[in-house]
């Protein structure tokens, strides 16, 4: 008689070790999240896991290195007074300078300018002036220094004509005056562009036209601007 064979025992699956990032992973992240607690002023309580006392005995060190910075990046500048402030090309001031010193910018003429271009509204290169407002405004501070020479509107009326002429100003009528915004804007990128395409409008796309040049044009530092793409760049003629 044949013997019937021993019973076997059933066999379970063996249980697959789990990977090591798997094993310490949740103790790096609660490290992670304390850590960044820590930085931003919070507290956060994590009590170590069996895999995160596994990893401080002897497992994979993870180090980590955070810059943080108190300073919000999109936070508006210190600026005097309380009207705000504009943005100016670089260029554009360095222009200035050196046609101060050349003696083509007149005081009258910087004067004028600089004047309008405080007044701007925010995102219009639009300052509301009259040439008389403009006068006034120049000589706000002249009744109190004796003996003082005061700009006159004649003279404001010479300056602002031969600042549209050399494409720095441009005359928007009914009182208002209109600022090459290339030059000195206050407003962020997307205003500047709304108004540049405005202009461009009103000039039926002439590329000649206010404000693609800046003068004056007697010098060879005149600047022929171009706004296609790519972006915008100088270039002497």
């Amino acid at each position: 008689m044949t013997p019937e064979p021993p019973t076997r025992a059933k066999r379970r699956p063996n249980p697959t070790p789990p990977a090591e990032a798997l094993k310490n992973g949740d103790a790096v992240l609660d490290d992670i999240v304390s850590l960044l607690a820590g930085h931003i002023g919070q507290t956060r309580s994590v009590a170590p896991s069996p895999a995160g006392r596994r990893a401080a005995r002897g497992g994979p060190k993870v180090q980590i290195h955070i810059d943080y910075s108190d300073t919000d990046p999109r936070s508006i500048h210190t600026m005097a007074g309380e009207i705000g402030y504009s943005i100016t090309s670089n260029w554009f001031a360095q222009w200035m300078a050196k046609l101060l010193v050349a003696g083509v910018l007149s005081r009258s003429r910087a004067a004028v300018f600089l004047f309008v271009a405080g007044g701007q509204k925010k995102g219009t290169g639009i300052a509301s002036y009259t040439q008389q407002q403009i006068t006034d405004g120049l000589n706000e501070l002249l009744d109190e220094v004796p003996g003082a020479k005061k700009i006159t509107r004649p003279t404001v009326n010479k300056a602002v004509k031969t600042l549209i002429e050399w494409g720095w100003l441009e005359s928007a009528g009914y009182g208002r005056i209109r600022l090459n915004v290339t030059l000195w804007f206050a407003g962020n990128s997307g205003e500047q562009k709304n108004v540049l395409e405005e202009i461009a409008s009103d000039h039926g796309e002439e590329p000649e036209a206010f404000p693609h040049k800046v003068g004056p044009t007697c010098l060879p530092g005149q600047q022929m601007l171009d706004f296609e793409d790519p972006p915008a760049r100088g270039a002497a003629v």
